[in-house]
């Protein structure tokens, strides 16, 4: 056992933001990546940008479903890092991993022989697809590394430890951006791949940041108490508990992400400037929503902690501190994008009429984020209490209406871009409700994790 003064956390703004800071760089990777591929792609052409929007989802999806499983490990390694049992942590750690490595071979495999069928039943665009196709050709091997990855930054994010998470983002990033620069366009010498050098570029980028963690871990004498590097057998008993609470938190983010690629599906028959624009808009939200990912997962750390520590009275508080940091924050990086529309989205393209497109759509994302950065944050409250079924309800009934909405408005009313992203305002209304009503109703106090 480990002294369990160690394993306190106290829920102040100090510690929630100590805590959540380096997550918002960490839980925010695979935006990153598709944010500098978005970037980088938005030079090279139009379809090639309409392109990245679809398969930069579909990829996003893919390592949701890895980080989905993570977060169930997450939760276990918080909650008994709050009772101070040191064997758990490496336990859950360990079946963490084994899983996740099976999960990416599967993965991987559906990426190489099952994607084309996939885009064949989704795009209608030859020129998107065949390029979406070429992109997934070289991500895909980053699956291993992604999925990995996630599991060790899940244990780092359930002992409160994240600062090292904030070292290996930057180094994903500046690698992700050399390499993006160099294999897209043929510069330092490399050869000129396009949209398939952009997959290239984050999977080797995703490698290096894991093999600067391991070398990180083989070097931190504080996780020595787990045991870590004495490979244990397969817990299977630990895998069916992680599977239970993870489950539903990656059915979670396929329902979410799914309905931004459905979204994103039928925004494509507007037309592929149309698409274009969507896409840079996604970015921009993207880049303003990291806040709000890092603010999510260290509440499932210090909620799941709380409970630990028997202190389910500072749930709540714990809750409204970090929604109010999180609203905050959100709005400060946001001022900018407000000031200067023209110059934040001239970064993701350099054509006009997909700024003229985009530009009146900016007002409404501002009323979108204020909603997901109160939204998220009771949500994840919510997750890390480990009533996560009860959580997937709240993202079925929120993602039905959203994408019934949308479809409504396209193929119906008529509607335009900026009348199909209202769609998120009625969905993050439906999400808050409901995830409040089920938080005061305090059913998730007899789960047990």
């Amino acid at each position: 056992m480990i002294e369990k003064g160690a394993a306190v956390i106290n829920p102040t703004y100090g510690q929630i933001w100590k805590i959540s800071v380096p997550i918002m760089l960490g839980g925010a990777a695979q935006n990153i990546i598709t944010l500098m591929d978005g970037i980088f792609l938005g030079r090279v052409g139009e379809v090639e940008l309409g392109a990245i929007g679809f398969v930069g989802v579909f990829y996003l999806i893919i390592a949701s479903i890895g980080y989905g499983f993570s977060k169930g490990g997450q939760i276990m390694i918080a909650r008994r890092f709050g009772e101070g049992d040191a064997d758990a942590i490496g336990r859950t750690t360990y079946s963490m991993l084994y899983f996740e490595f099976g999960l990416a071979v599967m993965m991987f495999l559906f990426m190489q022989y099952g994607a084309y069928y996939f885009f064949s039943a989704t795009i209608n665009s030859d020129a998107i697809f065949y390029k979406s196709l070429e992109y997934l050709e070289t991500r895909s091997y980053g699956v291993f590394f992604s999925y990995i990855g996630v599991a060790i930054i899940a244990l780092y994010t359930g002992i409160a430890r994240t600062n090292f998470i904030i070292v290996t983002t930057v180094i994903l990033g500046v690698t992700n951006l050399i390499l993006n620069y160099g294999l897209i366009f043929g510069n330092f010498g490399l050869p000129e791949m396009g949209i398939a050098g952009a997959g290239l570029a984050s999977t080797i980028a995703e490698i290096v940041a894991f093999l600067v963690f391991l070398v990180y871990m083989a070097f931190d004498k504080q996780i020595k108490p787990y045991n870590l590097f004495r490979l244990p057998k397969i817990n299977f008993e630990e895998i069916k508990t992680m599977l239970r609470i993870s489950s539903p938190i990656v059915l979670q983010f396929v329902v979410s992400l799914g309905s931004w690629y459905l979204f994103f599906g039928i925004i494509e028959n507007l037309g592929e400037r149309e698409l274009a624009a969507s896409n840079v808009l996604r970015m921009v939200y993207l880049v303003l929503s990291i806040p709000c990912w890092g603010f999510s997962s260290g509440i499932n750390t210090l909620v799941s902690n709380m409970i630990g520590q028997n202190r389910v009275d500072m749930v709540f508080p714990v809750i409204r501190k970090t929604v109010f940091l999180c609203l905050t924050t959100t709005m400060l990086i946001s001022l900018p994008v407000m000031l200067f529309p023209d110059w934040a989205m001239a970064v993701f393209t350099p054509e006009m009429a997909i700024l003229n497109m985009a530009r009146p759509v900016l007002p409404l994302l501002m009323v979108i984020l204020v909603l997901f950065s109160i939204g998220t944050i009771m949500f994840n409250g919510l997750v890390g209490t480990g009533a996560t079924f009860a959580s997937l309800k709240i993202q079925v009934v929120s993602a039905v209406v959203y994408i019934s909405s949308i479809y409504l408005i396209i193929e119906y009313i008529g509607g335009e871009l900026q009348m199909a992203w209202s769609s998120e305002i009625l969905y993050w209304l439906v999400y808050i409700c409901y995830t409040y009503y089920l938080l005061y109703r305090k059913g998730w106090q007899g789960v047990k994790v």
